[in-house]
C-alpha cells in the first residue's frame, strides 16, 4: 500500500473524536458486538507517515499476532479511540493527528515531531477481560465473597482465553490461563444444583487441560487431569480418550486399551476412537514382536569355537 498526502486521507473518514483527531473509514465491515474497554484483542496493524510507502510499524508479518490489552498494551490514544468503534473481522483506516498520536515530540527517530499518521487496523479477534483481570487483583478473602455466577463467568473467561492461546498453538500460556480458571473452582456449592454448575464448568476445563498437556508431551499430567474429569463424569467419552492416549503415549498398552474400549463403547462410531484403537494395536504388535526377537537373542546359545 502506498499512503498518500493526508488530505487525501481524510476523504470519506468520519470524525469520532469531534476535533478531526481521529478519523475513520470502514474498509470492511466486522460482525458482532465492537471492542469493549479493556478488552485483550488480536490486532493487525500498520503506521504510515505522509508521502511514506513503506510502514514505520506493522505487525502485518505476524502470522498470529498476541493479545494486546487496552489500556495497558496499547499505549497509542488514538489507536485505542478507533479499536473501541471497531468489531471483530473489521478492517478500517484512521487518521491521528499529533495530539492523538505521536505528539509534539514525535518519536525519532522514526517519528518526526507534529506528525499526522495513518493506521490501517484489523480486529482478528477480542476478548472481554476487564471482570476477570479485576477478580484476579484480589485477595482470597475477597475472591470467597463473589457470588457463584460472576466466579463461573471469570472461569469461563479465562476457560476462552486458554482456549484462544490454544488454536494459536501457544499451548504453555493456554495451560496456564485453564489452571488459573481451575484454581477458583474450588469452592464449596450451598446446594445441589451449584454443585452440578461447578462441576460441568470444572469439567470443560479438565479436559481442556488433559488435552493441553498432551500437546505438551507430558503423558503422565493429561493422564491426571483426564483421570479427575472422570471423578465428576466416569461416563465422558472424551476424559476416557484423553486417558486412553496419555497411557498409549507412556506405553502402558493395557491400561490404554481399557480407557479406548470404554470409551468406544459409549460412541462406537467415533473414528477418533476407533483410529487411536488401530494405533494401540499396531503399537502394541511392533513392542510384542520387539519382545520375541529380543527373548530369541536371550536364549540363543553362543556358538562355540575350537
Amino acid at each position: 500500500m502506498v499512503a498518500a498526502p493526508v488530505r487525501v486521507w481524510a476523504r470519506g473518514l468520519r470524525d469520532l473524536t469531534g476535533d478531526g483527531g481521529v478519523r475513520k473509514a470502514e474498509l470492511r465491515p466486522g460482525s458482532g458486538p465492537a471492542v469493549p474497554p479493556a478488552a485483550s484483542a488480536a490486532v493487525k496493524y500498520s503506521g504510515y507517515l505522509e508521502h511514506c510507502d513503506v510502514p514505520f510499524c506493522t505487525n502485518g508479518y505476524d502470522r498470529s499476532p498476541g493479545l494486546m490489552k487496552l489500556g495497558k498494551d496499547i499505549t497509542l490514544r488514538g489507536l485505542e479511540i478507533g479499536l473501541l468503534t471497531m468489531k471483530k473481522g473489521e478492517v478500517a483506516r484512521f487518521v491521528f493527528t499529533p495530539d492523538y498520536a505521536y505528539g509534539c515530540q514525535g518519536c525519532p527517530p522514526l517519528i518526526p515531531p507534529n506528525a499526522t499518521v495513518m493506521f490501517e487496523v484489523e480486529v482478528l479477534d477480542f476478548l472481554d477481560s476487564d471482570e476477570s483481570d479485576r477478580f484476579f487483583e484480589l485477595t482470597a478473602e475477597q475472591q470467597d465473597t463473589f457470588p457463584l455466577q460472576k466466579v463461573l463467568k471469570v472461569a469461563d473467561t479465562e476457560r476462552e482465553f486458554g482456549n484462544y492461546l490454544y488454536r494459536k498453538q501457544h499451548f504453555e500460556s493456554a495451560k496456564d490461563r485453564y489452571k488459573r480458571a481451575f484454581s477458583i473452582l474450588g469452592r464449596s456449592p450451598s446446594s445441589e444444583a451449584e454443585q452440578c454448575q461447578i462441576d460441568a464448568s470444572r469439567l470443560l476445563v479438565l479436559l481442556n487441560l488433559s488435552l493441553t498437556y498432551l500437546k505438551l508431551e507430558r503423558p503422565a499430567q493429561a493422564l491426571a487431569y483426564g483421570e479427575k474429569a472422570l471423578e465428576i463424569d466416569q461416563r465422558n467419552a472424551k476424559a476416557l480418550f484423553r486417558c486412553g492416549q496419555a497411557c498409549l503415549c507412556m506405553t502402558e498398552y493395557e491400561k490404554a486399551r481399557d480407557f479406548l474400549v470404554r470409551a468406544q463403547r459409549i460412541q462406537p462410531f467415533n473414528h477418533d476412537i476407533n483410529n487411536e484403537l488401530k494405533k494401540l494395536a499396531s503399537c502394541y504388535k511392533n513392542y510384542m514382536d520387539k519382545e520375541k526377537q529380543m527373548c530369541r537373542r536371550m536364549f540363543t546359545p553362543l556358538s562355540s569355537s575350537d
